[in-house]
C-alpha cells in the first residue's frame, strides 16, 4: 500500500489505517525529521523480527519512536537533568540513549539495560505512535547501493521495498542527514554521532 500523507495535517482515516497494518504485525516505511525509516509496532514480536530480517539489525540497535517526553518517561527512566535536555531538544532530530524502564514488552527488544528514544518533529509519525497507543520500533532507511535517490524519494522507495513492506507512507521527499545521536547514560550528555540536530 502506498499512502500519502501531509505533514502539516496526516488525513486521520488514513493514520487510523496504518495504525491498524501496525496492530496486525505489519511494518512500513514512513518519514521522519531526515531519513526514511522502517517501523512496525513495540507490542508486535513478529513485526520486530521482520523488521530486524529486513534491515539486518539486532535487538540493541533498534529504536523507539514515542509521540511526546511522557510516552518516553514510560520505557526510558529520566532524571530531572535528563528531563530538562529532552524537553529543550525534542522533538526533533535526535536520538537518545537512556537507560531502559522495565516497561519494554516481552523479549520486544531483548535483554537491554539501555533504549534509544526519539519524538520527531515531523507531525505523520507523532500521530501514527498516538494513534497506534504504543511506540514504534524503527530503523532508518539505508542505501547499501549507494543509489541515494531511493531513500529520499518516497515513490522510489516504494518501487524497491512493495514486496517487502505492507506499506510506504509518503510524507514527501526526505533528506540523507540522520539523527543527532546522544547519550544520556553516564550524567553528562555524550554526542555519539553528529546529525540533523544542534543540542541546546
Amino acid at each position: 500500500m502506498f499512502v500519502k500523507l501531509y505533514p502539516e495535517n496526516p488525513n486521520p482515516r488514513d493514520v487510523t489505517r496504518i495504525a491498524g497494518i501496525l496492530r496486525g504485525d505489519g511494518v512500513i516505511i514512513y518519514p521522519t525529521d531526515g531519513v526514511y525509516a522502517f517501523g512496525c509496532s513495540l507490542a508486535s514480536q513478529k513485526a520486530i523480527e521482520r523488521l530486524k530480517t529486513i534491515r539486518g539489525k539486532r535487538d540493541d540497535e533498534l529504536t523507539i519512536v514515542c509521540d511526546g517526553l511522557s510516552n518516553i518517561s514510560e520505557y526510558a527512566r529520566v532524571d530531572n537533568v535528563q528531563f530538562r535536555i529532552l524537553k529543550r531538544n525534542l522533538p526533533g532530530p535526535f536520538t537518545f540513549i537512556m537507560q531502559a524502564s522495565g516497561r519494554i514488552p516481552g523479549r520486544a527488544l531483548g535483554r537491554r539495560r539501555t533504549v534509544a528514544v526519539r519524538v520527531p518533529a515531523n507531525p505523520i509519525p507523532v500521530a501514527i505512535v498516538r494513534e497506534l497507543g504504543v511506540p514504534m520500533v524503527t530503523a532508518s532507511v539505508k542505501d547499501p547501493d549507494e543509489i541515494i535517490e531511493y531513500t529520499t524519494d518516497p515513490e522510489l522507495i516504494y518501487e524497491r521495498y512493495r514486496d517487502t513492506v505492507d506499506a510506504v507512507v509518503d510524507g514527501g521527499y526526505g533528506n540523507l542527514v540522520p539523527t543527532t545521536m546522544v547519550d544520556l547514560t553516564s550524567g553528562e550528555p555524550e554526542i555519539l554521532r553528529e546529525g540533523g540536530g544542534e543540542l541546546v
